[in-house]
């Protein structure tokens, strides 16, 4: 493909798997975003729910629908993404980065990637495939693991990262309404949106070392850790676009990254 025919890698802030089953402000724009592209042959997502002592790939025909999280209402138990998965595109992935991912044929689809998929691609009829999250890895690996997995979007695979530029449920605003959000989420969003707009990734890879703000951002790696795949399949060319945006109960970034 051209650079105007590749696929375009994407960031998405998922926030409370509840979104699957609302009709607000993010999933609107989490709608907008496939309806404004070519329908991609398979979704390649990487949730921060799937966060394990290795690299792995789902290499089954129809990926169950995991509901890995508890205290929400039955409704959202029942709910089932049905979007079949592509055991052949597994194994191209597998291929691209070996020896360092298996392939797996026990997860599934995690509410990391179905509660925002199923606004995205509401007929789950596109194929979707999860690559785990190595918590074993340092962050410049992650980073690099994007590099390796760009040329996907030159395939027709559409790369999904799925997580939240700033999470902190310690700050959360439990059972209150939070308007406005913390100033230290503030200044950590603006400050990461600058960086990417100037294509500037090295900080974004050392957020560990970036004080403060960045501590309460990401006080744990799983959901902060997708944006680095996303940023390394970041290729010349490629626009910086934010087209869901807002802070959700004081310390949940919802903003979604669009590099193309």
């Amino acid at each position: 493909m051209s650079a105007s025919q590749r696929l375009p890698v994407i960031f998405l802030g998922h926030g409370n798997p509840m979104n699957a089953l609302a009709d607000n402000v993010y999933t609107r724009g989490w709608r907008q975003i496939g309806a404004s592209l070519p329908k991609p042959r398979a979704v390649l997502c990487i949730s921060a729910h799937w966060y394990v002592p290795y690299t792995a790939v789902t290499a089954m025909q129809s990926p169950r629908t995991i509901h890995d999280f508890g205290g929400f209402p039955r409704e959202l138990f029942e709910f089932q993404y049905p979007a079949p998965g592509s055991p052949a595109i597994a194994e191209d992935v597998r291929d691209l980065i070996a020896p360092t991912v298996r392939l797996d044929d026990s997860w599934g689809l995690d509410h990391g990637a179905w509660s925002v998929l199923c606004h995205v691609y509401p007929d789950a009829d596109v194929p979707v495939l999860q690559l785990s999250i190595d918590e074993t890895l340092p962050a410049r690996a992650h980073y690099r693991l994007g590099e390796q997995l760009a040329v996907l979007r030159e395939q027709g695979i559409l790369i999904v990262g799925s997580g939240n530029l700033i999470h902190n449920l310690h700050a959360y605003g439990w059972g209150r309404r939070v308007v406005d959000p913390y100033d230290w989420a503030v200044r950590f969003e603006e400050q990461a949106r600058a960086w990417m707009l100037a294509g500037n990734h090295q900080p974004l890879i050392d957020y560990e070392l970036l004080g403060e703000d960045a501590a309460l951002a990401a006080p744990t790696p799983d959901h902060y850790l997708p944006l680095l795949y996303v940023l390394g399949a970041q290729l010349p060319g490629d626009k910086v676009t934010f087209p869901v945006e807002g802070v959700d109960g004081g310390s949940i970034s919802m903003l979604s990254v669009q590099l193309g």
